[in-house]
């Protein structure tokens, strides 16, 4: 069964920056897929690796304010 933790803070930055799940995915200059940001905004459990590729690919996205993982999980 796949740990499920909520929606996540990642899911309300980008609802208040107006990004989407594909404007995450083009900014990513490292492999990162669309069910991987879906599955991060829902809360299911990622990998702390796909987190930060979330992490850098929401920062190339906007110059506002630099994120960390802990920004944006509420799960370690």
């Amino acid at each position: 069964m796949a740990d499920n933790y909520g929606s996540q803070q990642l899911d309300e930055i980008m609802t208040r920056l107006s990004i989407t799940n594909s404007d995450i995915v083009n900014a990513s200059t490292e492999q990162l897929t669309h069910k991987m940001v879906q599955k991060g905004r829902k809360g299911r459990r990622l990998t702390p690796h796909i987190k930060q590729k979330i992490a850098n690919a929401l920062n190339a996205c906007q110059k506002e304010q630099l994120f960390t993982i802990r920004d944006l999980f509420n799960y370690g």
